[in-house]
């Protein structure tokens, strides 16, 4: 990447992380999260008899699997799953990806390193929103396809779910190391403070 590029991106995060954006986008997003832990993943579930939607299922699954819980879910539980479920699951990816990439951005800058091609890293959530959405088209194919399901777009569907669980981990990892920094910085900058 050019460092014209770099500048355009690391710009774009400074005009849109302050405080009041950062935490209103992230108290939305996590209260879409928190309707679809709550209300739209148990609704769905109802009809599963325990088994995990595919949504949930950070390490992807098999045809046998999918089948399974197609079968399971009964036409009243795809049709619960497509038209409660993925709603939401539509909304919130972008979400996700747009709050996420501005907290990480907002500590990076708090660290001196956005305008260092650490900034890049702040795409990640962006990413895993896009896998997200593929997820999302493969799981309404095969909801809607049921019982004729196409094994390769199981094999597929299954792909984007464990990249964006991948994509999502690595992200959270680099977040919770920019915290610590963050935090080892503020506890020097005080002890200084305090002895000189």
């Amino acid at each position: 990447m050019t460092k014209k590029k770099t500048k355009q991106i690391t710009e774009f995060f400074q005009r849109n992380i302050t405080g009041k954006k950062v935490v209103s986008l992230f108290i939305i997003t996590n209260v879409v999260y928190a309707f679809m832990l709550t209300v739209t993943i148990p609704k769905t579930m109802e009809f599963s008899n325990g088994m995990k939607l595919l949504d949930m299922l950070p390490m992807g699954y098999d045809f046998n699997y999918v089948d399974q819980l197609c079968n399971t879910l009964g036409e009243i539980g795809r049709k619960t799953y497509l038209s409660n479920q993925i709603p939401v699951d539509m909304v919130y990816p972008l979400l996700f990806g747009i709050s996420y990439c501005l907290v990480l951005a907002y500590f990076l800058n708090k660290l001196d390193k956005l305008k260092t091609v650490l900034a890049y890293l702040c795409l990640l959530p962006l990413l895993a929103g896009a896998m997200d959405y593929a997820e999302n088209i493969g799981i309404i194919a095969i909801l809607n396809s049921y019982p004729e399901i196409d094994p390769s777009t199981v094999t597929i569907t299954s792909s984007f779910s464990l990249l964006k669980s991948t994509i999502t981990t690595l992200y959270f990892v680099i977040l919770i190391l920019s915290l610590v920094a963050l935090g080892i910085r503020t506890l020097r900058i005080s002890k200084s403070t305090r002895s000189s």
